[in-house]
């Protein structure tokens, strides 16, 4: 039977007196499956996406193991290994192990690029509990024999899809090579495509399965909008936007998506030429630039952060009261990640997408995997008419699309139909 509390959980007294403390009562339906699974030693082939839970769901587990089974750790080894494939993703796991583990003695450092390598040297010299790691600089530490792997206990390979995606398979492959035979395994990725079963073969030992269904569903409290554009006035519809927040009385942050690395730098060097504090975070900025960027928008520095769906998944700011689709995501799931920043805590939030030509696919897609219709926002110089009755006709019926009029406090005139600017 799957446990509904917490507290029905065999977690040592110490995870049970953080959890408390967390005000954790209900576990998610990855923790509820997993946590017992783990407990018991078993493999696992984890099918779930970012925000399900999951980091809790094996690191609990983990804590466990480490508080019951104390050892003393070799130079340059570790108990445990998760392989991250972002800075970010490896950021937030090492910050969920410190959470949940501040009642447990354990070692643990971080491992990634981007940042000077002698801290992270120095801390593996004596050995830890946890290793969290990405693969480039894992294997850059093996080769100069700062690390060893061969006193592994457990091995997380997490988002398996998006380290595949960047490239990884052969680095993933290396290091699970040095990998001793006798441990226990957990696999995540939020696809299961025919070449990740098959890395999971290799990696897993009669694994249990869980599989959670993707969130496909939005906070109520977040007010959706979808603008119809062009993609030329994509730039002056979200300066009136910003405008608009940043006369609002309390003037909360605002984060952009971009789909790509280069139209991120580009709108936010064109935001702050126009006078908005802006800053942009990517794959290809450094650990240090990406911090620095991260810690001067949650002060309010730079009020406005341009992000990448890779780069935002480190993202976690209660004072986001804006999230602009400067361009929609090809995969709709992200839409609800994206949307996701803003509204946390049980605060109001929202979300405004633009919709040009070339994108309206992107937002039937989107509107099916929510199950709603996104209102429409016309009341701004830029509207297209014709681009709203393309989509609505494409919806064949299946949804009638609310209409929205906001007044001008909210960032816009009257609906002018074609832009004229």
């Amino acid at each position: 039977m799957t446990p509904t509390r917490f507290e029905a959980l065999p977690l040592a007294a110490p995870l049970h007196r953080v959890l408390r403390e967390l005000h954790y009562t209900t576990p998610t339906p990855i923790q509820a499956q997993a946590i017992p699974l783990l407990l018991q030693g078993r493999d696992l082939l984890g099918c779930a996406q970012t925000g399900t839970g999951k980091t809790a769901g094996f690191a609990l587990p983990i804590l466990q193991a480490l508080h019951e089974r104390p050892r003393q750790v070799r130079p340059r080894t570790c108990r445990t290994l998760v392989l991250a494939p972002t800075r970010e993703l490896a950021g937030q796991v090492g910050k969920s192990f410190t959470t949940y583990g501040q009642h447990i003695r354990f070692r643990q450092t971080l491992v990634y690029g981007g940042v000077g390598q002698v801290p992270q040297v120095n801390a593996m010299r004596a050995g830890v509990d946890v290793l969290v790691a990405t693969p480039g600089r894992l294997l850059d530490l093996i080769d100069q024999r700062h690390i060893d792997l061969s006193q592994v206990e457990f091995f997380v390979l997490d988002e398996v899809d998006r380290m595949l995606d960047m490239g990884f398979l052969r680095d993933v492959k290396r290091i699970v090579a040095m990998l001793p035979a006798r441990r226990q395994s957990l696999f995540f990725s939020a696809t299961l495509a025919p070449n990740i079963v098959e890395l999971a073969q290799t990696i897993l030992r009669d694994p249990a399965h869980i599989s959670i269904a993707p969130e496909t569903t939005t906070a109520e409290n977040i007010e959706q909008q979808v603008c119809f554009v062009s993609r030329e006035a994509k730039r002056p519809l979200l300066e009136q936007l910003l405008r608009a927040q940043a006369g609002a009385k309390d003037q909360k942050l605002t984060i952009v998506f971009s789909r790509t690395k280069h139209g991120a730098n580009k709108l936010a060097k064109s935001l702050c030429a126009a006078g908005f504090g802006a800053d942009a975070i990517h794959g290809n900025k450094s650990q240090a630039q990406r911090e620095k960027a991260l810690d001067r928008f949650k002060r309010g520095l730079t009020p406005v952060l341009v992000a990448t769906d890779v780069a935002a998944r480190g993202v976690d700011v209660r004072a986001i009261g804006l999230v602009v689709n400067y361009d929609l995501p090809n995969e709709p799931e992200a839409y609800v990640h994206r949307i996701g920043r803003t509204a946390r805590a049980g605060a109001d939030g929202r979300a405004v997408s633009f919709c040009s030509e070339e994108e309206l696919e992107y937002l039937r897609e989107i509107e099916k995997i929510i199950r709603m219709p996104i209102p429409r926002w016309d009341d701004h110089d830029w509207h297209i008419e014709e681009l709203a009755a393309r989509h609505a006709r494409g919806k064949s019926g299946v949804f009638k699309t609310p209409h929205s009029s906001h007044q001008a406090g909210r960032g816009g005139g009257r609906s002018r139909g074609r832009g004229r600017r």
